[in-house]
């Protein structure tokens, strides 16, 4: 798919990956859907990005809230292409500590954010996709965010590596309930990024992690895992699958 026209929605686009992806595809003519709970960062992206951007504070936990962006999204543009979903949280907690079990909150809230509200954006994307023109075939893109967690499994991250294989496990049936509309789903699942949240790592503990990783020893740039986006949505055989960017990186 050719970006420069299209219409791309983006959760999780106030910081991190989301941002990354934001920018690269904004700057490939797509015009962006900003959504995130951060409505300051919001806003300094969209001033950032022009009148192509639209900032739309979003709770994906919260139906209403969703359905409300979306509204708002197909009010400015009128259509939606590309679904990029990149929000999600990593609560850490062990299931037991021996005394006291995690409590059910903690995991639900996880769940509830990573792969249901995930899955609530992407059922109301692929409904509107429904409705494009195609072109060559196809009238959509949606790109999931997992995550290495999903098949390694580290310590403490029972929720978190549950709802990433969550995202795993949705790829494949749902692309087989899209294909007829013209529709692709792929999900990528990142090692370890360098994003504010391994901004607070300390120094000993960040050394440590890159010397797990392969080839490049170092966290991975935002920016590579936008350039990947963009190469998915404008690559029509890439569909049903989930790719890892991640450098090699094995962690337990």
């Amino acid at each position: 798919m050719e970006l420069l026209g299209r219409v791309a929605v983006i959760t999780g686009a106030g910081s991190g990956l989301g941002r990354a992806a934001a920018i690269r595809l904004a700057k490939q003519g797509a015009q962006v859907a900003l959504l995130d709970m951060d409505e300051s960062r919001l806003t300094a992206l969209a001033d950032e990005l022009g009148e192509d951007a639209l900032a739309v504070q979003t709770n994906v936990a919260d139906p209403d809230s969703v359905a409300a962006a979306i509204e708002a999204v197909l009010g400015r543009f009128g259509q939606i292409d590309v679904c990029l979903n990149a929000a999600g949280v990593a609560t850490p907690g062990a299931i037991t500590n021996g005394q006291e079990s995690l409590p059910l909150e903690t995991f639900r809230k996880v769940i509830e954010i990573n792969l249901i509200g995930l899955f609530d954006v992407m059922r109301q994307c692929v409904t509107a996709m429904a409705s494009n023109e195609p072109v060559d075939g196809e009238r959509g893109v949606i790109i999931n965010v997992s995550s290495g967690a999903w098949d390694q499994g580290q310590r403490g991250q029972a929720a978190y590596a549950s709802s990433k294989a969550g995202v795993v496990g949705l790829t494949l049936p749902v692309a087989r309930d899209v294909a007829k509309f013209g529709v692709r789903v792929v999900a990528i699942a990142p090692g370890l990024f360098d994003t504010s949240m391994a901004s607070f790592l300390p120094d000993k503990v960040r050394a440590r992690l890159e010397k797990m990783i392969l080839q490049p020893s170092r966290l991975g740039h935002p920016e590579e895992f936008a350039a990947l986006v963009l190469h998915i949505v404008e690559n029509q055989y890439f569909n049903a699958t989930t790719i890892s960017l991640d450098a090699g990186v094995r962690m337990s």
